[in-house]
């Protein structure tokens, strides 16, 4: 038997209980047991039925290789031993198979590894999923958006060294097929508190550290950062560090994770920018100066870190320094303008930083989910998984506005859980009509009413307490608390009417204390005013508002002094219960999956386990009264139609088609399959099984039964295969005789057709040979008299040669006399002028001497290669100047030569544009001197990399020369509406800027010309050929930053199709439609503004004004 056929079972080799449902005798120490024995051997998942108990190692298990993965692949709940992939396997096979929209939620306190539990949970959906190119990236997509969001959001804290410090709920969208297409994200509160102050021992979020770890000098340097953590007041020193967290390696991490999310390069710039900018931000100090009126106003101590901020962020230092000096409180019709002192300065600057902070988050959260969300509009099946901050208790009492707003969180989560896992198991019961042994359990509805209720909850009151006039303290809120809730059951507080809490000195005056599921809370009240109110002062929202980057005006929306809303913001706790309110109803709708994760001890370590810690989260968790309601029950239930349907094929009677009522068919069935009565139970609407291993049972003779009938279809396919390949053999051999028939006579008439040739061949050949002997010996009788005749001639010859020949040397011998004899007289003569000719010689050779060193000098003295270096040796001698000059010319002209030689392909097609430009426009158009230094970019846009612009890449089939936003001139009003401009090698295409939709798509044939002014500006008309498809519209006015390079490449493209005119002129006419408009440009003063501007004159004339140079 093969490795992937061992069966195994929950019950098999058990270590302790699997199932706690199966535990014997049922106390809360022999439940806490169980689970210490099974932690003691590494197995850290438990089942109550099919909610996962998961305990937290502290170490590595070997427990999630792709192995496993395969291991609890389409296998029953039941039917392996417990863990977190058979829950996600469950959860996905009612997704894919029943069309049920699921969630999984994963609950426990900060340090039980929720976070871990969700990855693997989203990792074991993505390899049992669907594959493919598309399908792979989406799961990529999905599994590293994780990292971003834990660098941005997750921090160091005493509990937890990967603690998030948000809520993250993640639905994943499936296609009919179960594979996925996209997700959605969103997150929940997040405690940008420690931004600008974390507790002892505890760090601020993990991309601070990584950024000033793992980036480049040159990095750094654009950020003006600097590595040392000390010099940053927002960073702790204490915990800085952390063992087992490499943040240089996270960091390149966090890259390359926002590079596949689908983050551009000036994005991840523009968030680090940021990021650098909070820090920036806390070092900036303030100081105390007096005015004329007797007050303080607040000044800044060193305006450099200030400085450093305002460049990153493109803010005029003078604007963000009077936002930090003055408050501006608008009314109705008024707006005064206050000084902050320095105190109040301080809360402007932490108050900045938080919101910019969480604001970048929430930005990155949408980012995020622009990439991932699916493309389709089709019906999609969703996944959700919860992640959300644990129950928080401080010991030292020291918990605030955050620990309630999460533990408030908590508090709905467990009445989710209570609602829909055990007074959903009671009622429905009832509604079955099945026996059922009431269990009294407590329900965590009074405590949330407490919190959230619209009139007399914490939250109501603290809003109102916010919003009303006059002196708002944290004293005020309390003391609003101790008259309304002081007779509530689960609130104590020392100051309230109720007189047992009067001598608890454990609780102190300025704190309440709320009994949660969980346990007692002590909150402190101080600080619970200022975060609730989370208030931000307008002047810095304007202020961010004006800044120059790119991110700014979408995180400050408030800021833009055109929609100044004097409406007081939502309080985060109004923000917060709302948010809640919407992930409830979320929940609600979805098939619930529960992971409940349990930490071992405090201390993080492995190989220890607290019983009274452990204790006290299964009391808080709910597990005991969980069990308890799984005992009394069934394990398994389901309807009377699903079921019969899913195993039908188990008995004769209701195989294939069950004519009578469904109940009636699933009693057949179960009889049939003698399985005992005492084993399950039949409700009014659904079957009831009490053991997992009768739905086990069901499940192995359901896969046996489709094995057969497997075997069934695969023998009567192959039979009907093999017929119709008989049959196709068979009509095949017809074809196959005929042609070979035909063949054979062809052959055979070809093999007699060569022998005749051959035949032929070979007579005529005969013939040839006896002519050619015929021919051969006429000749050898014609050579042979020939060649008597010359050897005679020859004899002749020789004895004739031999007479001259000794005639001749005799004339020699008289000529030589005669010639020494004259060479005597002549020398004689020579002596007497040898003087007067000396002169002359010696000038000979002094210029000779002169020419060989003005050579080897300039030899030593070459100027370099480059063809713009004019320096050139200078001249020695006047004499010289016409070889000095020619000289020049050749070596410029040779070393041209040789620089032109030394271009590639893409280098000279460059040049070739630019030379091309300034063929058409040099000394034309007086805009074309500006553009000889800027190079020929071609795609501005980057369309291929750009996944904004994949519906346009797809449209677009050939290689893109050139593409950049233009804009269109519209005839009616002479304004430009942005398009994208794309040019290839056959035509050009105007798509919609912010769609990418196509709306006219041109071939290049049908462009005749093109018209531009002389002047500066960037207008350009394109006319189109008359008759043309393309011309039914009219002609393009079109207005560019990249004019020169567009006409060129148009040019350069225009030629290879017709003869492609430019017309330069300051004025020419355009074809709209049916009318024909003049185009007329004109000069105007500087004070129309530094670009050119159309004006619609008439029906007949539009005007272009160009500001003079």
């Amino acid at each position: 038997m093969s490795k992937m056929e061992v069966k195994t079972s929950l019950l098999d080799n058990m270590i302790g209980v699997g199932d706690m449902v199966l535990l014997e005798p049922l106390t809360e120490d022999s439940f806490i047991d169980n689970l210490r024995k099974r932690f003691d051997h590494n197995e850290i998942y438990t089942y109550i039925g099919s909610v996962v108990i998961s305990m937290n190692p502290y170490k590595h298990l070997s427990i999630y290789t792709a192995d496993k993965v395969e291991e609890y692949r389409n296998r029953n709940f039941y039917e392996l031993s417990p863990h977190i992939y058979a829950l996600a396997d469950m959860a996905y096979r009612s997704l894919r198979d029943q069309d049920k929209d699921q969630c999984i939620l994963i609950t426990g306190e900060s340090g039980a590894g929720k976070t871990e539990a969700s990855k693997l949970v989203m990792s074991y959906v993505a390899a049992v999923c669907g594959k493919g190119q598309e399908v792979n990236k989406v799961k990529e997509q999905l599994l590293q958006s994780n990292p971003v969001l834990e660098a941005f959001g997750n921090a160091k804290t005493v509990r937890n060294d990967n603690s998030s410090r948000f809520g993250k709920y993640m639905d994943i969208e499936f296609d009919f097929k179960g594979d996925p297409i996209g997700g959605v994200i969103s997150n929940y509160l997040l405690e940008k508190s420690r931004v600008v102050k974390q507790p002892r021992g505890e760090r601020n979020f993990h991309v601070f550290y990584q950024l000033l770890s793992g980036a480049s000098e040159d990095t750094l340097k654009k950020l003006k950062l600097d590595r040392d953590f000390s010099k940053y007041n927002y960073l702790s020193l204490d915990s800085a560090t952390v063992n087992g967290l490499d943040d240089a390696a996270n960091f390149r991490t966090v890259r390359n994770a926002m590079q596949i999310v689908g983050f551009m390069e000036d994005e991840v710039l523009s968030v680090l920018e940021l990021v650098a900018a909070v820090l920036k931000l806390g070092n900036i100090e303030f100081k105390p100066e007096s005015r004329v009126n007797g007050f303080d106003e607040s000044r800044v101590k060193d305006k450099n870190d200030l400085k450093e901020m305002c460049e990153l962020l493109g803010i005029e230092q003078a604007v963000l320094e009077r936002a930090f000096s003055f408050r501006t409180v608008e009314a109705k019709l008024e707006k005064v303008s206050t000084t902050l002192n320095v105190a109040q300065a301080y809360y402007a600057r932490d108050a900045l930083a938080k919101n910019l902070y969480s604001r970048l988050f929430s930005w990155l959260v949408n980012r995020i989910n622009e990439s991932i969300k699916a493309q389709t509009k089709t019906r999609k099946k969703v996944m959700g998984v919860l992640d959300i901050y644990g129950f928080e208790i401080f010991e030292d009492g020291d918990n605030s506005f955050e620990q309630f707003i999460i533990n408030y969180c908590n508090e709905k989560l467990q009445q989710i859980f209570i609602e829909l896992t055990l007074r959903e198991e009671q009622e429905e019961y009832v509604r079955e009509g099945i026996e059922w042994t009431n269990i009294e359990y407590f329900n965590n509805a009074i405590i949330c009413d407490l919190i959230e209720n619209n009139q007399n909850g914490i939250l109501a009151m603290l809003d109102e307490e916010c919003l009303r006039p006059g002196t708002v303290t944290d004293d005020t809120f309390l003391d609003k608390l101790n008259t309304i809730c002081a007779e509530h059951q689960h609130f104590e507080s020392r100051q309230s009417k109720n007189s047992k809490f009067l001598t608890d000195h454990s609780l102190p005056h300025n704190c309440f204390r709320i009994q949660h599921y969980a346990g007692k809370v002590l909150y402190r009240v101080e600080g619970f005013v200022d975060k609730n109110n989370d208030l931000l002062y307008r002047d810095l929202s304007q202020a961010m508002y004006k800044a120059n980057h790119s991110l700014m005006k979408l995180l400050f929306p408030e800021g833009n002094p055109a929609k100044v809303n004097l409406k007081r913001p939502p309080t985060a706790g109004f923000q917060f219960r709302a948010s809640v309110g919407t992930l409830m109803r979320n929940l609600q709708t979805k098939n619930p999956n529960y992971i409940r994760c349990i930490k071992p001890n405090d201390k993080k370590a492995a190989h220890i386990f607290t019983d009274s810690l452990v204790c006290h989260q299964a009391r808080y968790l709910g597990l005991m009264e969980n069990v308890r309601v799984r005992r009394a029950g069934y394990a398994f239930r389901q309807a009377y139609e699903p079921c019969l349907e899913r195993y039908k094929m188990l008995c004769k009677q209701t195989w294939p088609h069950w004519k009578g009522p469904a109940r009636e068919g699933v009693e057949v069935l179960l009889t049939d399959l003698q399985v005992a009565p005492e084993e399950y139970s039949y409700g009014r609407s659904k079957i009831f099984i009490r053991n997992p291993r009768t739905l086990f049972f069901l499940e192995e003779k359901r896969r046996q039964c489709l094995e057969d009938l497997a075997t069934l279809i695969q023998k009567i396919y192959r039979g009907w295969k093999c017929r119709t390949h008989f049959l196709l053999l068979k009509k095949s051999q017809v074809v196959v005789a005929a042609w070979y028939r035909r063949y054979a006579q062809q052959k055979k008439y070809q093999k007699i057709k060569s022998a005749t040739v051959v035949m032929q061949s070979f007579i005529r050949g005969w013939k040839a040979r006896k002519i050619l002997r015929e021919l051969k010996y006429q000749k050898r009788c014609k050579e042979a008299v020939t060649t008597i005749a010359a050897y005679w001639h020859g004899t002749q010859a020789r004895r004739e040669l031999k007479r001259l020949k000794e005639e001749a040397r005799r004339k020699h011998a008289v000529a030589v006399i005669w010639a020494y004899w004259l060479g005597l007289k002549v020398r004689r003569e020579y002596r007497k002028f040898f003087r007067a000719n000396a002169g002359r010689k010696i000038y000979e050779f002094t210029v000779q001497r002169i020419m060989q060193k003005y050579f080897l000098g300039l030899k030593n003295t070459m100027p370099s290669m480059s063809p713009i270096d004019k320096t050139w040796p200078v001249r020695p001698y006047q004499f010289l100047e016409g070889a000095h000059t020619e000289l020049r010319r050749i070596f410029h002209l040779w070393r041209c030569k040789k620089y032109r030689g030394q271009f590639t392909a893409e280098k000279k097609a460059i040049y070739e544009e630019k030379l091309e430009a300034s063929e058409i426009f040099k000394d034309k158009k007086a805009l074309y001197p500006s553009s000889v230094s800027q190079p020929f970019k071609g795609d501005y846009l980057e369309i291929n990399k750009n996944p904004k612009y994949q519906k346009l890449n797809s449209v677009v089939e050939e290689k893109i020369l050139l593409a950049d936003v233009v804009n269109k001139i519209n005839r009616a009003n002479g304004k430009g509406a942005p398009r994208i401009f794309v040019l290839t090698k056959n035509s050009f295409v105007l798509a919609d800027q912010k769609t990418g939709q196509v709306k006219s798509s041109v071939p290049l044939p049908d462009v005749c010309s093109v018209s531009v002014s002389t002047q500066t500006d960037g207008f350009f008309a394109l006319k189109l050929k008359e008759g043309t498809a393309a011309a039914a519209k009219g002609d393009f006015l079109l207005s560019s930053d990249h004019l020169i390079e567009i006409i060129t490449k148009l040019h350069r493209t225009g030629v290879n199709h017709d003869q492609f005119n430019i017309d330069i002129s300051d004025e020419f006419l355009v074809q709209f439609k049916q009318d024909k408009v003049c185009v007329k440009f004109i000069q105007a003063g500087p004070k129309n503004g530094s670009s050119a501007a159309c004006k619609r004159k008439n029906n007949r004339l539009l005007e272009v004004c160009v500001p003079s140079p």
